[in-house]
Parts: C-alpha cells; sequence; structure tokens
C-alpha cells in the first residue's frame, strides 16, 4: 500500500512539473520575386562597365525565414528557467542561413525573474538589432541595413545579455560578447572580437523612444576598424571596415496617432585606426531615417519611407526612397509589396540590398554615382 501511494505521489509530481514547463515551436516562412535593375558589372574593385538587370525568387525580402524551439521551466518563487534556439533557412533553396549552423540566431539558455528581469548565455540577434521596433519597414531587406551595408543586423556569439523589466516605462538592455581570444579585444585566433552594447527605452501610449550604443570589435586585432582577415578565419568582412566594425550611436522614435504610427531615427558609426588601411573607405557614416506606417483597416498596413547615409573620406552620400505594404489574408498568412529606388552621389555605389562594399558585379552593387531601382511582391506564413 505504501509503495502505491508513493508511486501515486510521484507520477502526480511528474504531472505537476510537466504542467509548469512548456516547449514551443514556431517559425516564418517568406518568399517572393523582386525585380532590380542598375546591377553593375565588372571585376574587383576595378571600374564597373555596365548597368545589368535581374529577375530573382528570393527568401526573407519581408522578414528573415527561420523556425525555432523556445520553452520556460517555472522553478517557482517567480523565476523562471528559458531557452531558444532559432535558425534561419532560405524557402528558395532550402539552405541554411549560415553554412554549417543550425541555429545561427539564437542559441540561448538562462534565468528570469519578474521583478529583477532576464538573464541569457549563449547566441543572440546582436544589440543593434534594436533599430528593428523604429524602422517603417521593419528591417526588411531594403530598409535601416542597407545604406549601412548590414552593421545593424548581425548576430553575436559567446553572449551573455540582461533585460530589465519595465520601470515607469524605462527598460534596460545589454550585451556582452566575449571574443573567446588569448586576447580580451581578439587577435586573429577566433572568429569574433568582442562585442558589447546597451539600450535604454521609454514607452508610453502616445510615444517611444530609445537611445543605442554598441561596438564591434576586429577580431584580426581588436580594434575598431580596419580590414580583416588575414588568416582568412572570416573573410565575409575583409575589406569592410566602417561597416563591419566600429562604434555605433543611434537614437529613435515612435509616435502612435491612432491609426498611424510615425518613425525615426539618427545612427552614427564611428571607427578609429582605419588611416591608410582602406584607401577611399569611409571611417564615419551618419544615417538618418523617417517614415510612416498607416494601419488603414486591421487587415491592411500602407508604409513610406526615406532613408539617407552620408560617409566622409570621399565616400559621398545616397538616399533610398520607399514605399509599400501588406494585406493579411489571415491571422498567420500576409502578402506584401516593396517598390524602392536608391540615388547615389557621384562617388557613392549603395544597393537596395545591404551589399558588401565594392564594384564587383558580385556584390550586386549600381555602378559607382548611378541608381538602382526594384520592386518586390511576396507571401510569408508565421507558425
Amino acid at each position: 500500500m505504501k509503495k502505491a501511494l508513493l508511486a501515486a505521489a510521484l507520477m502526480s509530481a511528474g504531472v505537476v512539473a510537466h504542467a509548469q514547463s512548456s516547449v514551443t515551436l514556431y517559425g516564418r516562412l517568406d518568399a517572393g520575386v523582386a525585380y532590380m535593375n542598375g546591377i553593375g558589372t565588372g571585376g574587383g574593385t576595378g571600374a564597373a562597365t555596365a548597368g545589368k538587370s535581374q529577375v530573382l525568387l528570393e527568401s526573407g525580402y519581408w522578414g528573415t525565414s527561420l523556425w525555432g524551439l523556445k520553452g520556460v521551466e517555472d522553478i517557482g518563487g517567480g523565476n523562471k528557467v528559458l531557452f531558444q534556439l532559432e535558425g534561419s533557412f532560405s524557402t528558395a533553396t532550402g539552405s541554411l542561413g549560415s553554412a554549417g549552423s543550425i541555429w545561427n540566431r539564437w542559441a540561448t539558455v538562462g534565468m528570469a525573474n519578474d521583478n529583477y528581469g532576464t538573464l541569457l548565455l549563449g547566441r543572440e540577434l546582436f544589440i543593434s538589432n534594436g533599430i528593428w521596433d523604429f524602422d517603417p519597414f521593419g528591417q526588411s531587406n531594403w530598409s535601416s541595413a542597407s545604406l549601412v551595408r548590414g552593421r545593424n543586423w548581425p548576430q553575436s556569439s559567446n553572449n551573455v545579455s540582461y533585460q530589465s523589466p519595465k520601470w515607469y516605462g524605462f527598460d534596460l538592455y545589454g550585451q556582452y560578447s566575449l571574443s573567446n581570444a588569448t586576447s580580451w579585444n581578439g587577435n586573429g585566433t577566433t572568429s569574433q572580437g568582442r562585442e558589447d552594447g546597451l539600450q535604454l527605452t521609454y514607452t508610453s501610449s502616445l510615444f517611444q523612444v530609445r537611445g543605442l550604443y554598441d561596438e564591434i570589435r576586429n577580431p584580426a586585432n581588436g580594434t575598431l576598424g580596419g580590414a580583416y582577415d588575414p588568416t582568412g578565419i572570416n573573410s565575409g568582412n575583409t575589406g569592410q571596415g566602417v561597416y563591419a566594425f566600429g562604434r555605433d550611436y543611434m537614437a529613435m522614435v515612435n509616435v502612435f496617432l491612432g491609426q498611424f504610427k510615425v518613425q525615426g531615427g539618427f545612427e552614427a558609426l564611428r571607427t578609429s585606426g582605419m588611416n591608410g588601411q582602406l584607401i577611399g573607405q569611409p571611417t564615419a557614416l551618419d544615417h538618418e531615417w523617417g517614415g510612416v506606417t498607416w494601419q488603414a483597416t486591421p487587415a491592411a498596413a500602407l508604409i513610406a519611407a526615406v532613408y539617407h547615409v552620408n560617409g566622409n573620406n570621399g565616400a559621398g552620400n545616397a538616399t533610398l526612397y520607399t514605399i509599400g505594404g501588406s494585406y493579411n489574408i489571415s491571422k498567420r498568412t500576409l502578402f506584401d509589396l516593396q517598390v524602392a529606388t536608391v540615388q547615389n552621389s557621384k562617388t557613392a555605389n549603395y544597393g537596395l540590398n545591404a551589399n558588401n562594399y565594392g564594384t564587383s558585379a558580385a556584390t550586386g552593387n549600381p555602378l559607382v554615382g548611378h541608381s538602382q531601382t526594384g520592386v518586390y511582391a511576396g507571401i510569408q506564413h508565421s507558425f
């Protein structure tokens, strides 16, 4: 009898523990057809010779295609254990977003408390992705990342992060990412230099403001700028300078006006130690944007935005104009449309996409001093 009672008690405990835990599978699939013109053709960093157009099936133009798992276990006393695993992929090809990495966006475990906040360890989207909430196009492919060549949407490994609860409308978020090298900031032995950042947000019913600071160290030598390689550990950042490494300062605002949301921001990218390393590249960029979203109906939204960048060292400036919108045909599925053009000054060659620096045809950038225009239409489903 005692054994039976003990077994029943253990089974009951298991049921209670299970009831206090949950695991969720989630994901998003995004695909569409894009047309772009003004794509330069040429070799290396030499002069481009012509401009071409292309039509392509693409994944992730309106939002990254991704899938993941997240879970929470309530351990009592207001404490919870959390985990999240998330990876990106292409609906066009079925390939992973990062070769050899299933969970390239999130791989974290940590603890949360309603009164003290959330502490996580692992891989996360880097803190500069905090621009997402203040970008009229939500960091779609043709938006706030385009004119800084992707500097504000990377991921971060070896990360420790803290998210505070809200205090009188304020909340604080911070990240610190270790280089895992024998030198604290990085010395060419690992694929990531030290990275860190801090953001402070105030939210009310009428408006929201956010200040954000971050820095990404060059893993080759721990500096705040310069070309990457020499060992080829992370050759994708070779020669990217200010677009890959340096300090980033942002000030952003949302204003809520009924059916309308007005958004704007300023981003300043600054480097050090780049003089003479990358000829013709800027060591500083100023990036501004503004736009408005009209939620015409609960299902339909129309968006218009302008993004501008200006670089020193003769890098020139560019302005991206874009309009678009989305229509939800259900709670989980929407159609999206975007039309955009980027106008370059005579020494600049920014494209609609967040392309690497350079004039090689492989970058997809337009001719120096020329414009690029595109149209994108797609479908997105979430689960």
